[in-house]
């Protein structure tokens, strides 16, 4: 599977793992504090959410103040200071899922599985399906915005005598699902850089990059690395401003490509009847499997001043727009596409339709460049996102080396020690590319996979156990429409899981073997030997005392 996201983000790099991630990209960073032990647990939901009822109207200081009583009551204490709106939720959550750039980096996924209709019914679909996902989130984060995102939620949703282990498989899935993303996002960028280069040709038909070894990419894919983590940690005060700046690049980089293709369209252009009813399956698989494998395209609440109101809209407002987006992008390339087999076998769709439709390397390059600057900042965010994650995950002693990786550098406002890790962990990942390209696009798989899983766990707990009780206190209840939106999120939970452990074409060889599902069991087991080692008597999970003695009192 190809690189991305999530994706992921890839819609579902974006959508999985771009509208939901918005929990885990708090860059206030919490210390532990208790919660008194004789307070029950719906009265602690109310305290939460009572001062954020009573001062929806008060000015925007007693805000962040309200946002730092509800977070102590749910266990923690804010450090660091709040300075993101509704509005900057967006625009982060916008750059982390990249609509333009996971599209144009997978796009030979759902063009294999089933052609133009499978591409553009296909993202229709799983947005359609995301959509309910992030509903879903959004309804529960209203309750519980912490930067402990889904693991915390699933913590404190589930009951006694099985809350530590649901947390611990939940969280482990967060934090190494999100490290899995980054390494696949930049790494498809290497590869996508590559692929726009060889739009130039040294000779009719080879392009200037045609003879480059493993260790070219590998090179590439460390710098792209290196200044994706640098400059969130080091310019962390200029990351909004750069949000801003990527999210009016992107539109103007989508807009310039749509018009450029459409108008000049040097090899013509294809009926409406083609684009969107053309179903043409080359991966080799049954017609209704095939367009699933088509689909393969597809914490911020403690840094915002009312986390329980802005993130829950801007995780459902996020996906609507990137839908809407992505159909502005797909449709128009579908128009122009050159013959099929040619692009499924140059494994990178988008530079030579571009090509094709512009009739000029130069001119495809230029408009290659706002997708690759995208694919940069994606980045950016996706490094972001991970440090806060493996933070959160840390603090409570769940993972080997906590103590360090739980370290706050105070002169940066981050946690430095965690991205470090992180960064370390994708490259040294990243060298498995030298063993077999086919191994290492494995993690693209596993990262959607373990993603899915740990946005599932919370929703699962509060629709099948809690009975979604909670949900009624929260800012954001959908009523049966939530109902309907856990049910769908649970269900792709279940297929999301097989779905991204097959190969994209049936007839597998060594090369073509989607090696996900043997990355995940690696995963698992770390995962289970550690917590037989350390985790069953020592882990306790987030400090929510109070909730934890009410539960077994009942």
């Amino acid at each position: 599977m190809g690189a991305s996201s999530k994706s992921t983000y890839n819609l579902d790099l974006f959508i999985v793992f771009g509208a939901s991630p918005l929990h885990h990209f708090g860059f206030a960073l919490p210390a532990r504090a208790h919660v008194p032990s004789a307070t029950p647990k719906d009265e602690l939901l109310r305290a939460a959410l009572a001062d954020s009822e009573c001062n929806k109207s008060e000015h925007e200081l007693n805000d962040k103040a309200v946002a730092d009583r509800t977070l102590k009551t749910l266990g923690y204490t804010a450090e660091l200071s709040r300075n993101r709106s509704t509005w900057n939720v967006v625009f982060m959550c916008f750059i982390l899922s990249s609509v333009p750039y996971g599209i144009s980096t997978t796009f030979t996924y759902p063009l294999a599985g089933g052609g133009p209709a499978n591409v553009i019914w296909g993202w229709v679909a799983v947005c359609l399906i995301i959509l309910c996902v992030a509903a879903s989130l959004a309804e529960i984060t209203s309750v519980f915005p912490t930067a402990g995102g889904v693991y915390y939620q699933t913590f404190v949703l589930s009951p006694p005598w099985c809350r530590h282990i649901f947390a611990w498989i939940c969280g482990w899935a967060y934090t190494t699902g999100q490290i899995m993303i980054t390494l696949s996002v930049n790494f498809a960028t290497a590869q996508f850089f590559i692929a726009s280069l060889n739009v130039f040709e040294k000779s009719p038909g080879v392009g200037i990059t045609d003879n480059f070894q493993a260790y070219h990419v590998f090179l590439i894919f460390l710098a792209i690395t290196l200044v994706c983590h640098s400059i969130p940690a080091f310019g962390n005060k200029w990351l909004p401003l750069l949000e801003q700046f990527a999210i009016f690049r992107t539109i103007a980089g989508v807009i310039a490509i749509v018009v450029c293709i459409l108008v000049l369209a040097k090899e013509g252009r294809h009926s409406a009847d083609w684009v969107f009813t053309n179903f043409e399956p080359q991966a080799g698989w049954p017609a209704g499997w095939s367009f699933c494998v088509g689909l393969l395209q597809a914490s911020m609440c403690e840094e915002v001043r009312q986390p329980a109101v802005q993130v829950p809209k801007a995780m459902v407002g996020t996906v609507a727009i990137n839908m809407i987006v992505g159909l502005i992008l797909l449709i128009p390339i579908c128009f122009v596409l050159p013959d099929i087999s040619a692009l499924i076998a140059s494994g990178q769709p988008v530079p030579p339709t571009l090509k094709s439709a512009t009739g000029s390397s130069v001119g495809a390059f230029c408009l290659l460049i706002p997708l690759l600057v995208l694919g940069l900042i994606c980045g950016i965010g996706c490094a972001t996102a991970t440090s806060r994650c493996t933070w959160a995950f840390a603090r409570d002693g769940a993972i080997p080396g906590s103590n360090w990786l739980r370290i706050v550098n105070k002169r940066l406002d981050i946690p430095l020690n965690a991205m470090v890790m992180g960064m370390i962990v994708e490259i040294l990942l990243g060298l498995v590319y030298f063993g077999s390209s086919a191994a290492f696009s494995a993690f693209s798989g596993v990262g959607i996979i373990l993603l899915t899983l740990s946005y599932g766990c919370p929703v699962a707990v509060s629709l099948i156990i809690r009975r979604r009780r909670d949900i009624k206190h929260g800012n954001f209840n959908l009523g049966h429409l939530g109902v309907f939106c856990n049910i769908v999120t649970v269900a792709w939970t279940l297929l999301a899981i097989p779905l991204f452990c097959m190969p994209t074409f049936r007839y597998v060889t060594v090369n073509t073997m989607n090696y996900a599902v043997v990355v995940f069991v690696g995963i698992v087991l770390i995962s289970a030997l550690w917590y037989w080692v350390w985790g069953h008597e020592n882990y306790a999970g987030p400090p929510t005392d109070g909730l934890n003695r009410h539960d077994e009192s009942e």
